[in-house]
């Protein structure tokens, strides 16, 4: 069994989307995580989702792409907006320098009370970084100093530095179709150097589908490449690959296994 860490489910609707999760089903990925971008209908739209379907759950969050789209909530908004039996997990939220669509002061706050939120909830917070390596670093260091809390840097395609950081600080490590594009040496020189309990799979499902199926709306059965792709990478069967990424993925989101 494989697990899609990160999805978009909302992205598709009705009859699509029950088409969707059935493909993902038939491919082997027994359970997929749809991500929160906003909090408020978006939040809903995706508990509503997690609870229609066995297989899939939830986080709630706000992507740094909306950070400036409203006042910023407060962490016990956040909390109670995490506060359903399907959502597993706070985010995504973090930094994104290469569009930069809200301030980057505002980015940081938000994404310094979603880290307050990871921390007094124990949820794992989902990360987004982009282009914003320094910086992500520095606050998750400085964050971690506060107390500890449980995260991951998702579709991840930073530097090594990052990553590195983050396995220090106690993060996990996800890995998207990126890591199958033929210019993406680094990430896969980054994804092979890894340790092995901290590294999971994903889509980012509708976007980067991964070789062969560039472009192609990506969805949550194609997680399968992915996976194939980063099990040769580390001289790992498929099965190994993908039981070890579970197990990753319930060590990581432990409200997945009471739930």
């Amino acid at each position: 069994m494989l697990v899609d860490s990160h999805c978009h489910l909302d992205h598709f609707q009705g009859e699509e989307q029950q088409a969707v999760v059935a493909r993902a089903r038939a491919a082997g990925v027994g359970l997929m995580v749809t991500i929160g971008t906003r909090l408020g209908e978006q939040a809903a739209a995706v508990r509503q989702i997690a609870d229609s379907y066995p297989d899939v759950f939830a986080t709630v969050g706000i992507h740094p792409h909306n950070a400036g789209e409203r006042e910023l909530p407060t962490v016990d908004e956040i909390l109670r907006e995490a506060d359903h039996p399907r959502v597993i997990g706070i985010g995504e939220s973090g930094l994104d320098y290469f569009y930069d669509k809200a301030p980057r002061p505002v980015q940081a706050e938000n994404f310094r009370r979603h880290i307050a939120a990871a921390r007094k909830s124990g949820l794992p917070l989902v990360i987004h970084s982009r282009d914003a390596d320094a910086d992500m670093a520095a606050i998750l260091e400085e964050e971690m100093g506060k107390g500890a809390f449980p995260f991951l840097l998702h579709c991840f395609s930073s530097g090594a530095e990052l990553a590195r950081a983050g396995i220090r600080l106690g993060g996990h490590v996800s890995f998207s179709g990126i890591l199958t594009f033929p210019k993406s040496g680094e990430n896969r020189a980054i994804a092979a150097e890894m340790p092995a309990d901290r590294i999971l799979v994903e889509t980012d499902s509708p976007y980067l589908a991964p070789v062969p199926l560039r472009g192609k709306r990506c969805e949550p059965a194609y997680v399968v490449h992915t996976a194939a792709r980063l099990a040769e990478v580390r001289g790992m069967t498929p099965k190994d690959l993908a039981e070890l990424t579970t197990a990753n993925f319930h060590r990581l989101f432990q409200r997945s296994a009471r739930a």
